[in-house]
């Protein structure tokens, strides 16, 4: 890789685990002597990072690692659901890939061998999160849409803004495995709207779907050790207790 990969890889996984905490400066020299790579590739990462959001710019200089507050994580939640909708509703219309709904219909199979247990497992969590992205993909695949899958890509840049981005978090909950049987069930419900190209009601589908991670931040949230499973939950500011 180049330096200035390397150097966004490392910096942007030293801000999502946390350790350089929310409102932590940052300045070039510093990140130069921290990583060992060239001035110029650091500029490039920093840049890259104040563009994806996860640092801000300083009037003085140098750059600040952004905190997020649970609105801000809700609105790139219901952006991401608004371009997921569209997606969707493009998939249906367009007809699309039969081997990319395939695809989709395996992830469903899938799912629902992991849902026969009773008890999920963190394992088998990690599992619904490599299925989920595969389901997510070939929906955009299918929506056959350049333009969309650009702009998508910089909603969910941030992981709780992604679609799996809570998935780990749900998984420390005692509803965990009703929310993910309701988010198969919403899966299984997209398949079939696409099928029989239901445009309107696909776009429904996935813009309900993507509030479940509304409400897996919401259950985060009142629980400190689910938040600390969530890549990237540092940056997320703490409602105040009442």
């Amino acid at each position: 890789m180049s330096q200035t990969v390397t150097a966004l890889l490392r910096l942007r996984e030293l801000i999502l685990s946390g350790e350089l905490e929310p409102g932590q400066r940052l300045s070039e020299l510093s990140v130069v002597d921290r990583l060992n790579v060239s001035r110029t590739s650091v500029r490039a990462a920093l840049a890259r990072l104040q563009e994806e959001g996860l640092l801000e710019a300083l009037p003085y200089g140098g750059f600040a690692v952004k905190a997020f507050t649970e609105r801000e994580v809700h609105d790139a939640i219901e952006l991401r659901g608004v371009l997921e909708g569209l997606a969707a509703r493009f998939a249906a219309e367009r007809g699309g890939d039969p081997a990319r709904l395939a695809e989709m219909k395996r992830c469903l199979q899938e799912v629902d061998e992991l849902t026969l247990s009773e008890e999920l497992t963190g394992e088998d969590f990690t599992r619904y999160v490599e299925i989920n992205q595969r389901f997510h993909a070939a929906l955009l695949e299918l929506a056959d849409s350049p333009p969309l899958t650009r702009q998508l890509a910089r909603v969910v840049a941030l992981p709780f803004a992604s679609p799996s981005g809570f998935v780990m978090a749900q998984a420390a909950q005692p509803q965990a495995r009703t929310i993910l049987v309701v988010a198969q069930e919403q899966h299984r419900a997209l398949v079939e709207a696409i099928e029989n190209h239901e445009g309107a009601r696909a776009e429904a589908i996935m813009r309900e779907h993507a509030r479940l991670a509304r409400r897996n931040l919401q259950l985060a949230a009142e629980n400190h050790e689910a938040l600390g499973l969530i890549h990237g939950g540092a940056l997320i500011e703490r409602r105040a207790a009442v």
